[in-house]
């Protein structure tokens, strides 16, 4: 997850505004605060129970509906390393249910506290960073996971988004390629701290919206690439449906997003794990998650001969 957008945008406009005006004050004290709380996103963020139960959340749920599938429980004296799949569009899924008690992520994995990582730079838009860290994400940085997942006690649930903005670019209605073969980073981590593996499979996450076609060896999915090379994100040139008509806008359809929380994958603590420990629980790892999809994918309309791809 990392895309700024038109919110981060008018943050930035809001803070440079207030120094023109009689409100500049705002801005000085906010800057001040800014710096001498600079190091928060990567120590665990600072959630409000307030903001993850705002009534917002739940109309947003409504709306396609999402819905949060357990299959099996998660001790709550222990962390864990939850990998999502796929990323979509906006990860509308992952938002929904890992940053707002809309699906009841407490109630349904009672004891344990949701946190979600985002690109690092998102954290530096005045004002919004803070709303942000309210909801549970937190800085996709290796000082991030550390702090999380060496917390004392448990009951942590630290989720990345693996396939980031690249696999944002392959978002539409019946795709399921997932970028995934050589990310191998958050397999590192998990055995660095001997976090239980998690996957998380998310149904209908790709059907939200339509893209413009962006095919490898298009100019438009050059141009994305090329993007995604020099500044690590990308833009998904995508189209949905309108306020009161269905044709075209920039709402998302209302499709159903049924997230699937797999059974969790046990790792040994390895503070030092060699490549070869890297890509056997990697290669356990995608087993794990191709079996989750085929245990559920009828369940939840997809095709009996479609299968996961990874690029």
């Amino acid at each position: 997850m990392g895309l700024l957008s038109f919110p981060d945008l008018v943050c930035y406009v809001v803070f440079i505004a207030f120094l023109f005006t009689r409100f500049w004050m705002v801005s000085i004290l906010y800057a001040i605060w800014w710096y001498l709380d600079r190091h928060r996103p990567r120590q665990g963020g600072r959630q409000s129970a307030f903001i993850r139960h705002w009534t917002i959340w739940k109309y947003s749920k409504d709306y396609f509906p999402i819905t949060l599938v357990k299959t099996a429980e998660l001790d709550p004296s222990r962390n864990y390393l939850a990998a999502f799949h796929p990323h979509g569009v906006l990860a509308t899924g992952a938002f929904i249910n890992l940053c707002t008690e809309s699906t009841g992520i407490s109630s349904v994995f009672p004891g344990i506290r949701s946190h979600l990582m985002m690109m690092y730079f998102c954290f530096w838009v005045p004002f919004y960073r803070d709303y942000i860290m309210s909801l549970g994400l937190v800085s996709s940085e290796k000082e991030s996971v550390t702090h999380i997942l060496s917390r004392k006690g448990g009951g942590n649930l630290l989720s990345i988004v693996v396939g980031g903005v690249k696999e944002s670019l392959n978002a539409r209605p019946g795709a399921y390629k997932l970028v995934l073969r050589n990310r191998k980073g958050f397999i590192r981590l998990a055995l660095m701290h001997g976090a239980a593996l998690v996957p998380i499979f998310s149904f209908g996450e790709n059907d939200i919206y339509d893209q413009v076609e962006n095919s490898p060896g298009s100019w438009l999915r050059w141009f994305q690439d090329r993007l995604h090379k020099s500044i690590r994100g990308s833009i998904p040139l995508f189209y949905g449906r309108g306020v009161f008509q269905y044709s075209f806008g920039l709402m998302p359809y209302r499709r159903p997003i049924t997230t699937v929380v797999g059974k969790p994958i046990e790792v040994q603590k390895t503070p030092h794990p060699s490549q070869e420990e890297v890509d056997r629980l990697h290669q356990r790892y995608v087993k794990e998650l191709e079996n989750l999809f085929e245990a559920h994918k009828l369940k939840y309309n997809v095709p009996r001969d479609q299968h996961l791809e990874f690029c």
